[in-house]
């Protein structure tokens, strides 16, 4: 029997990388966990493979091994740690497994002897033929696959040599106390707020351009960036891209409308910022993410969206929750948020639908769709070890 099994519940093991670590993925694995643990009441067999890339020693206790990317006695120890497990949900995205294109993702799976899904953050449209060979490796060889969009599971379904059967669409959470009440930022002028971690290719210098054309508006807005320099970026480049930004807002006469707020917020305070905001703006540079949980907590919050034409906000903001911009045509987003600070009505609307929408994404509702799929998985493996014992 499993080390860390129960009678009435699965016990998971999640890969991923995970808190300190600062990035996306490690809070959505937070979360998530936190989410089970919460429809379940206890988070006792909900344990943490955490992916890092050098001794941290700083996990909590949840953490049941820290795996070293590219080490080949950390990789023994995390196949032994997963199996003790009765399901394993690997999180995936490239940048964060060790060797190639993060290929070690897939000497963990071949290690296991228990069932494991996938969550896939990332489905390129054009791929190396390395990283698809990792993709459709990765559906091969688990007993499902989840993304977060319709967008993605056609774009999966289509573009790879993958079985349709195994994908499934469960959307990226948000937390429940997003809906809360409207927070006042106490300085009567709008807000807009855009927030992440800070590097290239999150669209920045174009959501700063786009507020040239708005100096006229009365009461001015304000455009707040949150967030610090993505810790990758600043361990190879500083902090020069942001003040490359900041440079930016110097030379179009922005001081008094664009801010930067560098702290990495935790969950309650990133929160009430939401709640305390007019509009949120989602500039990303990307024509393919198919996943975002900015554009999921912002609709969420019920807040009014505006942004790039990814997949994700192409698919959400159709509803009506927002409205998307093309990527090279700065003046429609100057547009758009124009349209949004100048017309109460319009922008009452779309938050209406962003709040009809969000209040299906709280992640207690995600959660018991996870687990309802761990329960399935396990079942089954359970039969088909009983089927070949008879």
């Amino acid at each position: 029997m499993n080390s860390y099994s129960r009678k009435s519940h699965p016990s998971i093991g999640f890969v991923s990388t995970y808190p300190p670590t600062e990035c996306g993925l490690a809070t959505f694995t937070l979360a998530l966990r936190d989410a089970i643990g919460g429809v379940r009441g206890t988070t006792d067999g909900l344990g943490v493979v955490s992916l890092i890339d050098d001794h941290a020693g700083n996990s909590g206790p949840e953490v049941a091994h820290e795996h070293i990317n590219g080490d080949r006695a950390s990789l023994k120890r995390t196949t032994e740690v997963l199996n003790t497990f009765d399901v394993v949900l690997f999180e995936h995205e490239y940048g964060i497994y060790g060797g190639p294109d993060g290929a070690e993702i897939l000497d963990m799976v071949w290690g296991l002897d228990v069932p494991s899904l996938v969550t896939l953050h990332t489905v390129p449209t054009k791929p190396t033929l390395n990283q698809q060979t990792i993709l459709e490796s990765l559906v091969a060889e688990t007993d499902g696959t989840i993304v977060m969009t319709n967008a993605a599971a056609r774009r999966l379904e289509h573009q790879y040599d993958v079985d349709a059967e195994k994908i499934r669409v469960i959307p990226h959470g948000a937390n429940p106390t997003l809906a809360g009440p409207r927070s006042d930022s106490g300085t009567g002028r709008p807000v807009v707020l855009t927030w992440g971690l800070i590097g290239p290719g999150k669209g920045l210098e174009r959501s700063i351009k786009s507020f040239v054309g708005l100096k006229d508006l009365q009461p001015v807005p304000r455009y707040i960036i949150l967030g610090r320099t993505h810790p990758k970026v600043r361990a190879a480049h500083g902090d020069a891209y942001l003040d490359g930004l900041k440079s930016l807002v110097d030379e179009l006469g922005l001081g008094g409308i664009v801010e930067f707020d560098g702290r990495y917020m935790d969950i309650e305070s990133l929160i009430e910022t939401i709640r305390g905001v007019d509009i949120v703006l989602v500039p990303y540079d990307s024509k393919e993410q198919a996943t975002s949980g900015v554009l999921v907590e912002a609709i969420a919050a019920g807040k009014p969206v505006v942004a790039t034409a990814f997949p994700h906000a192409v698919e959400i903001l159709a509803t009506g929750a927002g409205t998307v911009v093309p990527h090279d045509d700065p003046e429609k987003m100057t547009a758009a948020l124009r349209h949004l600070l100048t017309d109460p009505r319009a922008a009452n609307r779309m938050a209406d639908v962003a709040e009809s929408i969000g209040s299906t994404l709280f992640w207690p509702a995600i959660a018991t769709r996870y687990d309802s799929l761990f329960a399935d998985l396990v079942a089954e493996a359970s039969a088909q070890r009983i089927a070949r014992v008879s």
